[in-house]
């Protein structure tokens, strides 16, 4: 395995598994390794997650630090709770006051300080989470969607549903890929699969900030 000086954090493996397959797909360039921070070789959550992007920073020697992480139920929240692990970093970074709908990038503040980047789930401008971004990539053609939408919409009327209502994102892209040719596959092989279009706006955008970050590409 190559050793990277840029480093993108996330949540956990089914973020892995998005963007590596996102990545392969758009000939995304190897100049950055994806970590997941884990406890006791578990999955450690969004707390764990943003320590790490933070201890990350502040190591020497790194060129560009992301980070991926769910906006969950509040946005702005969660923005705050980023810029101000950023500034418990205490470098000089000029922080925005709120996300770029194209994916944040906040440039390097002096020569040993990396170029940082944050993208919040789904698309840096509403609630949500993985799960959101992935139905995104559901082609516009798609006429399963609103099935899957409608068994939801019955399920919660009856009360039959043991999901939490903030979790109904998951409930809904994993419904829809249950019904796929290859039925229950992940998320991420679905994008190679091609159930789910890695050319849908949402897509090329994530892309598109990935290479800002770490390969300087405009």
């Amino acid at each position: 395995m190559p050793e990277f000086n840029a480093h993108l954090w996330v949540e956990g493996k089914n973020e892995i598994h998005v963007i590596s397959h996102l990545c392969k797909y758009h000939h995304v360039p190897k100049s950055f390794d994806i970590r997941e921070p884990k406890i006791n070789g578990q999955g450690s959550g969004v707390e764990t997650t943003l320590n790490s992007f933070r201890y990350n920073i502040q190591e020497s020697g790194k060129q560009a630090v992301g980070l991926v992480i769910d906006a969950d139920e509040h946005i702005d929240r969660r923005w705050q709770q980023v810029i101000d692990i950023i500034r418990r970093v205490n470098r000089g970074y000029v922080l925005p006051k709120i996300p770029d709908p194209q994916g944040t990038l906040i440039p390097a503040p002096n020569d040993y300080s990396p170029r940082l980047g944050v993208w919040l789930m789904p698309d840096n401008q509403q609630k949500g989470m993985l799960e959101d971004f992935a139905a995104f990539l559901i082609p516009a053609s798609d006429q399963l969607q609103p099935f899957a939408h409608k068994i939801l919409d019955e399920i919660e009327t009856a009360k039959l549903n043991y999901y939490r209502r903030q979790h109904r994102s998951k409930a809904n892209i994993h419904t829809w890929l249950a019904w796929q040719e290859n039925p229950g596959m992940p998320m991420g092989q679905a994008i190679t699969a091609k159930a789910l279009s890695a050319t849908s706006p949402i897509a090329v955008a994530f892309v598109a900030w990935l290479n800002r970050l770490f390969n300087l590409q405009a």
